[in-house]
């Protein structure tokens, strides 16, 4: 059986135990201490996995800022997209899948500690790379422990050499270009998964410019957890976001947030949800606002 959008830790020990190609890769992070993730790694972490780092192994180097601060690395570092996050090229990601011993034939299965913010992010790259069985670990590392699974600290040994090879994306990467052509128009419904104080433009720690793509819809990307750390249920799920979209074609939503990360929670709660795969800006806000000439909405 193969896993595409969520495994319990119950599903995946009994996966573990098949001994079917699998790689676990841990993708725990913080935004404001970049080190603790790997940290916390180190400290606990299921036995085999690989640790994704989301500044080094998720995203593409930075370029030199350009005019309003486009990137402009280029050849086989160019990034797939802008913002502070910007997603690097899908060669480049390849690259990084085979160092890590990821081959074509493997279940993936994704877990943070975080309510699936940061792990989303690989889920939707592997997608991204034609890589259709991926699964995000519901109620990530504490779920596990919770369920009995054993964890190792410290480093883990190096794996194979791979040789991971891409396939048409299963995923849609929506670009700047598009959002901007598409502002306002039926066809495309923005949702934003950022905390609501930034997305009305009260605060803003981390990008220059405080406010939200006009026309967006809000929808923070922790709404898709239940109190007991999981996704809601389906149902729940679908209740929700057909309340957000108000009539509007789930087929027509583009997700994005501060640096294209947190969206993903709110894509998996969509598909979980039966409503499809929608889009996503990855370059999200922090791209949006780098041109002044963009429009800017508050409130």
């Amino acid at each position: 059986m193969s896993y595409t959008t969520l495994i319990s830790a119950e599903q995946l020990q009994a996966l573990v135990a098949s001994a079917k190609p699998l790689r676990i890769f841990d993708c725990t992070f913080d935004l404001m201490k970049p080190s603790a993730g790997h940290e916390q790694y180190l400290a606990s972490h299921i036995p085999g996995a690989v640790y994704a780092n989301l500044d080094t192994a998720l995203s593409a180097k930075h370029g030199v800022p350009g005019a309003h601060g486009v990137i402009t690395a280029s050849g086989a570092d160019a990034p797939a997209s802008g913002g502070r996050h910007p997603l690097p090229n899908r060669e480049k990601f390849a690259t990084w899948l085979s160092s890590v011993g990821f081959a074509n034939d493997m279940q993936a299965v994704v877990y943070d500690r975080n309510g699936a913010n940061y792990c989303g992010r690989l889920w939707w790259m592997l997608k991204w790379a034609g890589h259709e069985n991926v699964a995000v670990l519901d109620g990530g590392l504490q779920a596990w422990q919770a369920a009995g699974g054993a964890v190792n600290n410290g480093e883990e040994p190096a794996h194979f050499q791979a040789n991971f090879l891409l396939a048409p994306a299963k995923a849609t990467l929506v670009s700047v270009e598009t959002v901007a052509k598409q502002l306002g128009r039926p066809a495309q419904t923005l949702v934003d998964a950022r905390a609501t104080p930034r997305f009305k433009g009260e605060v803003e720690p981390l990008d220059p410019v405080a406010g939200h793509i006009p026309g967006a819809l809000n929808r923070p990307f922790s709404q898709n957890i239940g109190p007991d750390g999981k996704f809601k249920p389906a149902e729940q799920l679908k209740a929700e976001f057909e309340s957000l979209l108000a009539g509007r074609n789930p087929a027509t939503v583009v997700h994005h947030c501060g640096s294209g990360v947190s969206a993903v929670p709110n894509l998996i709660a969509m598909e979980v949800a039966g409503l499809g795969r929608a889009g996503l800006y990855a370059g999200s806000w922090s791209d949006w606002c780098s041109d002044p000439a963009r429009p800017v909405a508050q409130g």
